[in-house]
Parts: structure tokens; sequence; C-alpha cells
């Protein structure tokens, strides 16, 4: 096992570079995932990362031990703590880092059964938990719009909890085109929608356009949708958190088709 004390090492340098530029994860196409858990779920979706990175803690920890044996044949560098906390935003390290190779999406909208369309969702925390409730939702495919946060941001993949490796990811979408193929039931949240959720059927191929956070959909989107639908809301508040709203339309999907 290789030990990296210096920040001047040039593999540190890179994955430094890595950890804080959503340009350079999309330069080389790779990324850091942080912590155990992100690292399970991504050997469970039958891939090897590329790299594993320890601090001195994490040579004690069975479950990491257990990690590492899945994937021996990694090549698995320690750093010291202080340079393995530069890359890691976690107020408490979380001990293991994997450098992956960032998935590469297959298929179009017009192949999916139930997808999510997202239009400028710039929070990195609604990004990830949309992309979470879809992926346990069984949603096959998300189209992002360019407008929306990196997926592959170290605050998007914690807060998705694994959720990008149980569906494709389309980043960098065109969301109008990717709508116009769509031949199933596209339904748009708005509040100025009349038609209740759930009133609609959404047994069928369906996918849902969900806007930014605080300006909603774009009116080409809008006019694009099926349907415009509105969750009812018979509470004091005004609006749901775009994230929240996602997660309640896309298991009405699961409701009814159970």
């Amino acid at each position: 096992m290789k030990h990296i004390q210096s920040r001047d090492n040039p593999f540190f340098k890179e994955l430094a570079r890595l950890a804080g530029s959503a340009r350079q994860r999309g330069k080389v196409k790779q990324t850091l995932l942080d912590g155990a858990h992100l690292l399970a779920a991504y050997l469970d979706s039958q891939k090897q990362p590329q790299h594993i990175l320890l601090n001195a803690a994490a040579l004690h920890d069975a479950e990491i031990s257990a990690l590492l044996e899945r994937a021996a044949a990694v090549p698995v560098t320690q750093l010291d703590d202080k340079l393995f906390a530069e890359l890691s935003e976690l107020k408490t390290p979380s001990g293991i880092l994997a450098l992956i190779d960032l998935p590469q999406p297959s298929g179009t909208i017009a192949a999916s059964c139930f997808a999510l369309l997202l239009e400028d969702i710039q929070d990195p925390g609604n990004l990830g938990s949309m992309l979470r409730s879809a992926a346990a939702a069984g949603c096959d495919a998300a189209f992002l719009s360019t407008g929306c946060a990196d997926a592959w941001s170290p605050k998007v993949l914690r807060a998705a909890m694994g959720g990008h490796f149980a569906l494709h990811i389309h980043e960098r979408q065109d969301l109008l085109g990717v709508a116009k193929m769509f031949s199933g039931a596209l339904l748009a949240a708005s509040l100025q929608a009349t038609c209740s959720l759930y009133d609609c059927d959404l047994r069928g191929r369906v996918a849902f356009l969900i806007g930014n956070e605080g300006a909603g959909l774009s009116a080409d989107l809008l006019n694009l949708a099926t349907r415009q639908i509105a969750i009812p809301m018979p509470g004091k508040i005004e609006s749901l958190n775009a994230a929240a709203a996602a997660a309640v339309c896309l298991f009405e999907v699961v409701r009814q088709r159970s």
C-alpha cells in the first residue's frame, strides 16, 4: 500500500482538482465517492473503482476492511489524515474515498417507461434527493437540463445515497428535445394547474417534469406537457420543496402500479 504525505504529490493534486471542480470531473469523466455506503452501492452495481484512498483510522475499520476484500484488485493508497480531510467535505471524515469513472448512460427517452425530467435544479441537496427518490421509485432514467447542478458533485452524491447507480442519468440535455421524443404521458408539476395528481392514470408510460426551485418550469416545457398537475395541499402552506414534490409524484406512480 502506498502512503502519500505531501500535498505536492502529483496524484494528490489530481484528486484535489477532481474534488473541487465540476469542470475537471467533466473533463476526465471521473469523480470521488466519499464513504463506505457509496462505495458499497457502487460495488453492488457490479462495477469496480479505479483507486481507493484511506486515512489512518480506516485501517482498523471492519466495514471498510470488508469493502477492500470486495475490491481486492483495486489499488489502495493511504493519505495523511490532513490530506484526506482536504478531499472530503465531511466534518468527520468517513475514512474511505473511491475514485471512479463516471457511468455513461445508455438509451433515450423514447425507450423509457418511467422517467424524470429536471429543469434547472440548482441546489445539490435537492438534486440528490430527487435522484434518490427516482431510483427508489423504479425510474429507469433521469434527464437533467444544462442549468442543473453537477450530478456527480460530492454533495449530490451524498444526498442521493447510491441512487446514481440504479438509474441512467443524462446530464446537459435539451429538455425540449427530450420531451418531444417521449410518446407517453408527460406530466408537468405546476402550482397553477387545476388537475390533481391523484386524478391521473399513471399506470402506463409516464415522465414527470419538475422545474427550478424558485421559477418553476419554463413556459416552453409547460406547453409540451400532456397535462399540468398539482399536488393537493389542504394545509396552510402554498408549496412544497421541489424534491418533496418530485417524491410525491413518483410514489403516486408506485401506488397506482401496485
